[in-house]
């Protein structure tokens, strides 16, 4: 399913972006879900649940916190997500590509569902490699899981948690071990900061004085003997984005 949010503070241009995109849904047969933002602040004001979005339309021209200053505070905790700036000028581009903009689509084309088409079109080619996928035997049943939806496992005796972000957080239960579980998800993004937990990095916002601390608030705790190489990890895999 591609989750989508358009923020635009011209009530005529967010449903004109979502109609065109539900149109290129339709044809494409996609499973969608669409949500709109009036103003960049009720955007940010979401926080870590932000990164539910896997693309957003942004408008450029917006009053108190313009698209670029928006796309800036989400990068800051967002590197994956893909970034459509709408505007009615052409003279942002540099400013766009410092943060890493997949596209800009003009308020004025004449053919902007072509363009809306061909811009969704690259961002479903590139998600297609881009997006790591693990299939799970949950207590609650079998469930295909995108790592990226995946904040953290917590091990509890001889029973794992998984915190998966969807269209809401929910918590999937399963039997194994942590270790075990690891070495399946098998992937650089996660974490292991502490015996009990195994982390997304791509939702860490600091590393500070013996604990990893997500951008929703929540933090675990590391112990002295693995901190080091925690961090050092972080800061790896960080460096490489």
């Amino acid at each position: 399913m591609l989750t989508i949010a358009i923020c635009d503070d011209e009530a005529f241009f967010r449903d004109w972006i979502k109609e065109m995109l539900l149109q290129y849904m339709q044809d494409k047969g996609v499973i969608y879900e669409i949500d709109t933002f009036q103003s960049g602040k009720e955007l940010l004001d979401l926080g870590i649940e932000l990164n539910q979005y896997q693309i957003i339309f942004l408008d450029i021209n917006m009053d108190s916190i313009n698209g670029l200053m928006t796309a800036r505070k989400i990068r800051e905790q967002n590197k994956e997500v893909f970034i459509v700036f709408i505007t009615a000028f052409v003279d942002y581009s540099m400013e766009g590509y410092k943060v890493d903009a997949i596209r800009f689509l003009l308020k004025s084309s004449r053919n902007m569902q072509g363009h809306i088409a061909e811009c969704m079109d690259a961002i479903y080619k590139k998600m297609q490699y881009d997006v790591t996928w693990k299939e799970f035997e949950f207590h609650e049943g079998k469930k295909t899981v995108s790592l990226d939806c995946l904040l953290y496992v917590e091990s509890k005796k001889h029973r794992l948690e998984f915190h998966i972000m969807e269209d809401k957080f929910v918590t999937y239960t399963i039997y194994g071990t942590l270790n075990n579980m690891e070495r399946y998800i098998n992937s650089r993004q996660f974490l292991r900061c502490h015996q009990s937990f195994l982390v997304n990095i791509k939702y860490i916002e600091n590393i500070y004085r013996y604990r990893v601390i997500l951008y929703n608030g929540k933090d675990f705790p590391v112990p002295k003997a693995r901190y080091k190489e925690v961090w050092n990890d972080y800061v790896t895999y960080k460096g490489e984005l």
